[in-house]
């Protein structure tokens, strides 16, 4: 018997077996991503901005961004995207949230694929990012993780800088980094991607009050982080300091991300 076949009506949309979008249209738009490329400095938050040099956008500073093509996942763009503007490879890269209000970008519906990727101060020092890029503070205006977008400074918090007009939604992406860590803090060791091999309970103690916006007790972070099998002593100390010397810790294989 032959296969009976469904009759199309005059008023049933002429489109694609298995094509589900509200107008019956194929979905036109572009993915991008974008990456925040995020450390502490005396404890501070900062990422890394570029002044965009051309439309859209023009003079705002902006995530290093990137359309990803079409030969590579969003992550190999991701990657691209931070050697190419950043300077950067090889550094802890973990994908954030999908960013895809209709509206966010006035060259038509773009779909960002944000990621952070997390360096310890010093390797930061010896990066070249390009032309027009530095590392701007980052003022959060909300605690714990409540969310929301956070200001990028172009001088330190302390000093009062004023506040930069970013572009797109890059405020909101650097809350979402932000709000991201600090839940993080609680079962994953992000803090040690901030920090050299070899660290001092002090300076992760810093990095941890960075993250969170706030003082922690000593004595009670260093019970937690000696008890919770993340940390090894490498059997060095401090030398030539005008304090008592602390020792130098390592996180153990065992807790890498």
């Amino acid at each position: 018997m032959p296969r009976s076949r469904k009759l199309r009506t005059p008023e049933e949309p002429n489109r694609p077996a298995g094509l589900d979008t509200p107008d019956g249209r194929p979905p036109s738009f572009s993915v991008t991503v974008a990456v925040a490329l995020v450390t502490a400095i005396e404890g501070e938050m900062r990422a890394l901005l570029i002044r965009r040099s051309e439309p859209p956008e023009e003079g705002r500073f902006a995530l290093p961004i990137g359309f990803v093509g079409g030969k590579e996942s969003p992550e190999e763009a991701a990657l691209r995207v931070l050697r190419k503007k950043a300077g950067v490879s090889d550094v802890y890269l973990a994908q954030l949230y999908t960013f895809g209000a209709p509206n966010r970008d006035p060259r038509g519906r773009v779909i960002t694929v944000a990621y952070y990727a997390l360096v310890d101060a010093g390797r930061l020092a010896s990066l070249s990012p390009g032309e027009g890029a530095f590392l701007s503070a980052l003022r959060v205006p909300w605690k714990g993780e409540t969310g929301g977008p956070v200001e990028a400074l172009g001088e330190a918090v302390g000093e009062g800088g004023a506040s930069l007009p970013l572009a797109f939604d890059h405020g909101e992406i650097l809350g979402m980094v932000v709000k991201r860590l600090r839940g993080k803090l609680h079962y994953a060791p992000v803090g040690f991607q901030l920090l050299p091999p070899a660290f001092t309970l002090r300076d992760l103690q810093l990095v941890h009050e960075t993250i969170l916006g706030q003082r922690l007790n000593k004595d009670s972070f260093r019970r937690s982080m000696l008890a919770s099998g993340l940390l090894e002593p490498t059997g060095e100390i401090e030398a030539k300091v005008g304090h008592r010397p602390a020792a130098f810790y390592r996180f153990t294989q065992a807790s890498a991300i």
